[in-house]
């Protein structure tokens, strides 16, 4: 039985939540959020109004922006600070979610992402060191539900039901403003519904102590699915500069409660429960799937009288034990680094075969051109070599027509020189 006592005096354990405070705000923190919904249902709009940031911009365009023929899942990262605090935030977004005709089995990359994240964060905690364990682990899913006012698509439930058991799921509809209240309200109360028939498990609010926190639990909870609006553009409303959509009806302001829940979602994801989600990813989500990690490696299957790591045929895979199945990984690891080794050396072989054939052709076609730049020039040599008996030959008939001419003249001057004598 522990007795409560009244102190005398100020001892200074006071104080502890200030040292945590302290060191939480020197590390930091992280947060990963992750948006799912069909293409143009504003999901990059909504995270930019959330967080005041550009997390898509020119370099990297939003999800819709970016044609995929298959489901994708693709991280953008910001670190941004605000009082002094710091906050790496990390969306994902899985561009060609429900945009195929068929979109069977389109959340697998979802899941293997989630799982991936978690297994990473497995094998930080097996480490040595484990004093730097960076967390991506996916602490919320924002599933935004298209504005039809029909209920919920059979592609939105089987999603949900896939992945209420791996992550927070927080159920959006998307571009609220489209609707009218009370076709809203309605169509509220027409997902919950069918939430609750399908036995589908979205994001538990937790009791509060206090009894004003509870009130604030009770006004989000009545108001699921949030039904929000997002806007990065300012208008001016009555002298007054709000972000909005501007219609020829009126201004949709995104901050103001009667419009839309988008500050009860801000609210709730960063200022009330961000911490409450990372917990229950933590103890519930996380804890899952560890314990289903480390079921797969007891011992059940196997005789304590046997030697360790020693395993008959009957074994399976489930029954091994850790060491039996370390010694099973290092195995296959050697058979895939022999096999990656084969390939790679037919690969290289394949290359060099390549390289000396194209070295054989290029000195094929260099003899090729050798042999007819020879010809060429033994034919220039024939030509300019009868070119040039044809200079001698008319030289030489030129030179003895000249000699002909020579003695004619000669004889001329002697048969004139003898007509003056006489």
């Amino acid at each position: 039985m522990v007795q409560q006592k009244n102190l005398e005096g100020y001892v200074g354990f006071a104080s502890l939540p200030n040292q945590v405070y302290r060191k939480s705000v020197k590390r930091g923190f992280e947060f990963t959020l992750m948006v799912v919904g069909e293409s143009g249902l504003g999901k990059s709009t909504l995270i930019n109004s959330l967080f005041l940031t550009d997390m898509y911009s020119g370099e990297y365009p939003g999800p819709s922006h970016r044609i995929k023929k298959t489901v994708q899942v693709e991280q953008s990262k910001v670190l941004m600070k605000e009082g002094g605090v710091q906050l790496l935030l990390t969306i994902v977004d899985t561009p060609g979610f429900g945009d195929a005709v068929d979109n069977s089995n389109c959340w697998q990359p979802v899941i293997d992402h989630i799982d991936s994240k978690f297994e990473d964060y497995l094998n930080a905690e097996s480490r040595v060191n484990r004093r730097q364990m960076p967390d991506s682990r996916v602490l919320c899913c924002l599933y935004f539900i298209a504005p039809s006012g029909h209920g919920l698509k059979p592609l939105d439930i089987e999603f949900m039901k896939r992945l209420h058991e791996k992550v927070n799921v927080i159920p959006l509809i998307a571009k609220a403003d489209t609707l009218t209240p009370e076709e809203c309200q309605q169509f509220k109360k027409q997902i919950m519904r069918e939430i609750l028939e399908h036995k589908i498990k979205i994001y538990e609010f937790p009791e509060m102590d206090d009894e004003e926190e509870n009130k604030i639990v009770k006004k989000i909870k009545d108001r699921l699915p949030l039904a929000v609006v997002g806007s990065n553009t300012v208008i001016e409303v009555n002298g007054k500069k709000v972000r909005g959509r501007q219609y020829p009806w009126g201004v949709a302001e995104v901050e103001n409660g009667e419009h839309c829940d988008f500050t009860l979602l801000r609210n709730m994801l960063i200022r009330t429960h961000m911490q409450d989600l990372k917990d229950v990813t933590n103890n519930v989500h996380y804890e899952n799937y560890r314990s289903r990690k480390l079921a797969a490696v007891t011992c059940n299957g196997i005789d304590n009288n046997k030697t360790k790591g020693q395993l008959t045929k009957v074994d399976t895979v489930e029954g091994m034990s850790p060491l039996a199945q370390m010694e099973e990984e290092r195995r296959e690891h050697v058979t895939k680094m022999k096999k990656m080794e084969m390939e790679m050396e037919q690969v290289f072989e394949m290359k060099v075969k390549e390289k000396i054939q194209k070295l054989k052709d290029s000195e094929a076609e260099l003899q090729r051109r050798h042999e007819q730049m020879k010809k060429n020039l033994e034919a220039q040599h024939k030509e300019l070599e009868e070119r040039r008996r044809q200079f001698e030959e008319e030289r030489s008939t030129w030179e003895t027509q000249q000699r002909i001419l020579e003695q004619q003249k000669m004889t001329l001057e002697k048969n004139k020189k003898k007509g003056k004598i006489f």
